[in-house]
């Protein structure tokens, strides 16, 4: 089960022209703001990356502005944990669970969630905010993450269980965020 002090949220590369493209991207944006004003409630660190975004774009404008108090580490590796500076900020949050959601399930959130997995951390996909262009790459990617002990969750899922709790001082403020 997902710890709220054992856990960060890794959001990785939903930019400009390529989130436009990605199958189901309403429900995708939808999501991901969920997640991000959750666990920004929840005081969860969030580490966000960008694949070479001067190439790609940046971060888009619904998410971005949610992530005002944050610095976006920029990539060029697939995987963001061959990235040093993503790995530092990883390690200064002293946490093993790994929260992701983010583009493109079959290439950076798979790499990333993969090599994540092989440091021995405990991984968890968030399946209705993860996405590629097409679904049967974003189902692939699923399957095969899940194949590798990777675990998948949803929105909802994820969130109470971070929650725990009706009665707790969270649960009204999320609650809004997700209906």
């Amino acid at each position: 089960m997902l710890n709220k002090e054992e856990t960060v949220f890794v959001l990785v590369d939903v930019q400009g022209n390529l989130a436009g493209l990605v199958h189901d991207k309403q429900t995708l944006f939808s999501n991901i703001q969920k997640l991000i004003k959750s666990v920004q409630v929840l005081n969860i660190p969030i580490i966000w990356v960008e694949q070479t975004p001067g190439a790609i774009g940046e971060t888009i404008v619904q998410i971005a502005s949610l992530l005002t108090e944050l610095k976006p580490i920029s990539k060029s590796t697939f995987s963001a944990v061959k990235n040093d500076e993503f790995l530092a900020a990883l390690k200064k949050t002293d946490r093993k669970q790994v929260l992701v959601a983010g583009i493109e399930s079959h290439v950076c959130v798979y790499q990333t969630a993969m090599d994540l997995h092989q440091q021995n951390y405990d991984v968890e996909i968030v399946a209705d905010a993860v996405s590629s262009r097409t679904q049967s790459n974003k189902q692939i990617a699923l399957l095969k993450m899940q194949n590798k002990g990777l675990t998948l969750t949803s929105t909802e899922m994820a969130l109470f269980e971070l929650i725990g709790d009706a009665q707790s001082k969270e649960f009204k403020q999320i609650i809004k965020i997700i209906k």
